[in-house]
């Protein structure tokens, strides 16, 4: 037997500090072993983890935004009472000069022609036009003609658009050419005032074509 394993037996404590020293040591090295076999796991697997992470914070995390389904709330009637108490309110006339101008010989004419038949002015399209589909209706809601022509039982048969100088400016031209299409799916004809350009003569010879003459009592 060799003289060092001779020397430990006859000493005890020493071979005690060294099985412990050499218990200690494999330990380490089993730790530092295993840290690293899961080290190249993690890397070998990476992006498995990111894919999950990253579904997890579109799906549910709590980073994700969330959308808004509550519609905005609409005041209602006693809202609406208490914010127009708090409101100050002044005339606004119906139509500017110019248009007020058309409108009264266009009235006199109609008038003249057939004193069945009225002219409205500024008249919502949401009034006089229906529509099953809603969104198509919700285009034309709120738009309005200038002029309305409507014969004796109030069915509205043409719409008459007076042309400032400054009305082609912006998107008026588109805004008009969903008017128009509206109106003409209707049944109901559209024409165009020109400032500057549309005799009284010319509006006459316009107004004869379009309002029927009069029935004859029998």
């Amino acid at each position: 037997m060799p003289p060092e394993i001779i020397a430990l037996i006859e000493k005890p404590h020493l071979l005690i500090a060294v099985l412990l020293v050499g218990a200690l040591a494999g330990m380490s090295v089993e730790r530092f072993l295993s840290k690293m076999r899961r080290q190249a796991w993690r890397e070998r697997n990476r992006w498995r983890w990111e894919r999950k992470r990253t579904r997890g914070n579109i799906d549910s995390g709590p980073s994700a935004p969330k959308p808004d389904t509550a519609a905005p709330k609409q005041p209602d009637a006693a809202d609406q009472l208490r914010i127009v108490m708090g409101a100050n309110f002044t005339i606004q006339p119906l139509l500017n000069k110019s248009e007020a101008r058309v409108f009264k010989e266009l009235d006199r004419i109609v008038i003249s022609c057939n004193p069945g038949w009225q002219v409205m002015a500024q008249v919502s399209l949401g009034e006089i036009l229906r529509s099953k589909d809603a969104d198509a209706y919700r285009c034309i809601n709120s738009k309005r003609v200038d002029l309305l022509l409507v014969d004796e039982n109030c069915q509205p048969r043409h719409a008459v658009e007076y042309q400032g100088g400054a009305h082609h400016q912006g998107t008026a031209a588109a805004r008009d050419a969903v008017k128009k299409e509206a109106l003409r799916r209707a049944g109901i004809s559209y024409h165009e005032v020109v400032a500057g350009h549309t005799t009284p003569s010319e509006l006459r010879r316009l107004v004869e074509t379009l309002v029927d003459k009069p029935t004859t009592a029998q």
